[in-house]
């Protein structure tokens, strides 16, 4: 009889990663509640850094490196914080991470070091990491926390990555530095590599994310 229940409580845990959690965390932080087009977190740098799309794809990276770094840290710690000292516990632990990944930008990527300047540092006061430091990693293990952070750093790469394609296809006809629309048909609209080319392109491509998502539950109400 005991071993029957022992064999009906087994049946009943949830299967996957982190017991069925983790699918249901990947999906709500890079589509659902995407941090980027949902949440409109992390707007400056997605409009500063997105002329290009080489540029996107480096910024993104970044954030999903301190997101998950910081993630893990902080979940690691969270019994040992107290609670009083726990924001300032997590700065730390981001600037930790931003530093390291700043630095391996100056010692093998100078250049886009340089053209990034300060936004990489200025990851450090990014809402989407410190939001997920103190709202879900101070609350969960470490596993399920790393696949948090990895979702919503992927989200917000994603949404980046798909405005600096744009931004430099329609700016200067190129991507990666390499002509796509050649100048013999087509003229750059320097306008999409200016500031109100980068509200343009945010405001399209989350009107479009928004669309095919379609409205919450309640809003059909």
């Amino acid at each position: 009889m005991a071993d029957n229940k022992q064999l009906a409580c087994m049946t009943c845990v949830p299967k996957g990663l982190c017991q069925g959690k983790g699918l249901v965390t990947l999906k709500e932080g890079a589509w659902a509640n995407n941090p980027l087009a949902i949440q409109m977190l992390g707007i400056c740098s997605a409009l500063a850094v997105t002329n290009r799309l080489e540029n996107s794809l480096v910024m993104g990276a970044a954030l999903i490196f301190v997101c998950v770094g910081s993630n893990l840290i902080v979940s690691l710690l969270r019994k040992y914080t107290p609670h009083r000292i726990r924001m300032i516990a997590e700065v730390a632990i981001i600037a930790t991470f931003v530093i390291l990944f700043d630095q391996f930008l100056k010692a093998f990527y100078w250049d886009m070091s340089k053209q990034l300047g300060p936004y990489v540092g200025l990851i450090i006061t990014n809402c989407i990491v410190m939001g997920r430091a103190e709202a879900f990693a101070l609350q969960n293990p470490p596993m399920l926390s790393i696949v948090d952070g990895l979702a919503n750093g992927i989200g917000y790469a994603v949404v980046l990555a798909i405005i600096g394609f744009f931004r430099e296809l329609l700016g200067s006809g190129e991507i990666f530095g390499r002509t796509v629309l050649s100048a013999d048909w087509y003229t750059p609209n320097q306008i999409m590599i200016l500031a109100p080319g980068a509200f343009f392109a945010l405001g399209i491509v989350i009107g479009i994310f928004n669309a095919i998502k379609g409205p919450e539950p309640e809003e059909k109400k």
